[in-house]
């Protein structure tokens, strides 16, 4: 089965697990230990930043899905150009750290640029910013589904206030990324990922809360071995399908 079967099929089963290497990760050996321990753990796909050599190195260690991400249309253009499967108008992290924000409007003017630039050839993904009103981004993602985007993937974790520890934690920094998933996989065709200080604690209830995908980066890329990260993705991968297909005696309590 080729990579885009295996990615829409893993959607249509809400089983997608998205590994994120980040948008600013340019260190090459760690980006090589995110996507060998994607690879190895059973992942969807992975996320990278929109560099050619960071594109190159990625294709050449996995046969998984490549999805590029960047807020900048003609590097989103580079990235189809050496081969990205998915194109993601996001993360917006980076620009948050930077005191900024984005607005609908130019979520909305990057997509078309994108759009205009690849045509309609390419799988594209968009980040809906978590800061907006839900009626916002209902709006926002409802336009973006018109205009042909593939995914929606929502975030959260920026505006979220954590004040306990362990799974309670876990729970207060998803919770935002989480309520605004119910919102849109009720308002849309679409598949939505469900992204943004995610884990293998809080997993589970995207999926239950409507999403097709999870996107796991900062609980990963903490990380310092392969090993480590492996074992991370390997039981969010494990905690989805588990949910998905419960055993004989989990499904009679």
């Amino acid at each position: 089965m080729k990579k885009m079967e295996q990615l829409n099929k893993a959607l249509s089963e809400k089983r997608c697990v998205k590994v994120i290497s980040g948008i600013n990760n340019f260190d090459t050996e760690k980006v090589k230990r995110v996507v060998t321990a994607a690879d190895q753990a059973g992942a969807s796909a992975v996320d990278v930043a929109a560099r050619e050599n960071i594109i190159y190195i990625t294709k050449e260690l996995t046969d998984i899905s490549v999805f590029v991400s960047s807020v900048v249309p003609e590097e989103l253009k580079m990235a189809y150009d050496n081969g990205a499967d998915v194109l993601e108008v996001g993360n917006f992290d980076n620009l948050y750290a930077q005191g900024m924000s984005i607005t609908s409007r130019e979520v909305l003017d990057i997509t078309r640029k994108t759009l205009d630039l690849v045509g309609s050839g390419a799988m594209m993904s968009v980040t809906v910013p978590g800061h907006l009103s839900t009626a916002e981004q209902i709006n926002l993602a409802m336009e973006l589904e018109t205009l042909g985007v593939h995914l929606i993937q929502t975030e959260g974790s920026a505006i979220s206030e954590v004040v306990s520890n362990g799974a309670r934690g876990f729970i207060e920094k998803a919770h935002v990324s989480i309520a605004n998933t119910i919102e849109l996989t009720r308002n849309l065709n679409i598949p939505v990922m469900t992204a943004s200080g995610i884990t293998v604690t809080t997993a589970p209830l995207a999926i239950a809360a409507g999403a097709s995908a999870v996107g796991i980066g900062s609980c990963v890329n903490k990380l310092e071995s392969t090993l480590e990260m492996i074992a991370v993705i390997r039981s969010v991968v494990e905690s989805i399908s588990k949910l998905r297909n419960p055993s004989k005696e989990e499904a009679l309590v």
